[in-house]
């Protein structure tokens, strides 16, 4: 078998369940996925959006995919939507814990804590969410792979200015993918967790900026250009070209790891 057909059926009887699908990297990788063979579980609260990602993919491999309308930090919506994919493709093998927002940023004076909640409920408690509900049905099945979606936000740097809530929530899911690396690595089920830098996506729909922010920036003199191995911003399929590859069983003896993605952009502080 030639290495390019192999890849093409990397995923073949397996199922993934995406969140934040609907658009960006989850859309890139759902795509990706479904083109080597997975079913794909879409998770999003855009219904819209989410329906037209499900369109596409079905397109390319006819009911290989299903949206559903979900809101990561509702518990309840969670565990619905988990039992329907399980049921609809027959368990669960791939864990893509991806949604996630900017939201409020600004002095941490001016942050409401329902602003502060909002964002540690989406991002943080999230990605517990997903996991809690998706890791009994991977033990079934007798091991799986969960990738999370952090920052380097966070975790590699401190320079967002305003972002103490999403900082909080990033540098969160990094504890909390080590813990669960882990806990998990008895039952064949591998944790990683990627740090995308800029990303071309569609995250600043969701970010709310406060009047004040310019009184908190600390001005920083950058190199010309964009990110040093792009010049710009990555692109949501090479997030998903590393995403299928810590699914995959290329990487089956990574877990607990921390990969950062993002042109060298993290070096320039």
């Amino acid at each position: 078998m030639s290495y390019t057909s192999a890849r093409s059926a990397r995923f073949e009887g397996k199922t993934a369940l995406i969140t934040g699908a609907g658009s960006g990297i989850g859309k890139a990788t759902a795509i990706q996925m479904a083109r080597e063979g997975a079913n794909v579980a879409l998770f999003d609260v855009s219904n819209e959006r989410i329906l037209e990602t499900e369109k596409e993919i079905n397109a390319i491999r006819e009911g290989s995919a299903r949206a559903f309308d979900v809101d990561i930090a509702d518990p309840v919506r969670v565990e619905k939507a988990v039992l329907e994919a399980v049921e609809l493709f027959g368990g669960l093998h791939i864990i893509f814990a991806n949604a996630g927002i900017n939201g409020v940023v600004g002095p941490i004076e001016d942050l409401s804590i329902e602003d502060w909640r909002q964002t540690l409920s989406t991002n943080l408690d999230g990605t517990f969410l997903t996991v809690k509900y998706t890791v009994p049905h991977l033990k079934k099945n007798g091991g799986g792979s969960i990738i999370i979606t952090s920052s380097i936000n966070g975790n590699q740097r401190f320079t967002s200015f305003g972002m103490s809530a999403y900082s909080t929530s990033k540098a969160g899911q990094t504890g909390f993918a080590k813990m669960a690396a882990l806990e998990l690595a008895k039952f064949r089920i591998r944790v990683n967790v990627i740090y995308p830098g800029a990303i071309s996506t569609n995250i600043d729909e969701t970010t709310e900026k406060s009047e004040r922010l310019k009184q908190i920036t600390i001005p920083v003199q950058f190199p010309e250009g964009g990110q040093p191995l792009a010049n710009g911003p990555g692109q949501p399929g090479q997030v998903a070209d590393l995403v299928t590859f810590l699914a995959s069983d290329h990487s089956r003896h990574i877990t607990g790891a921390q990969i950062v993605i993002d042109g060298a952009e993290s070096l320039l502080f």
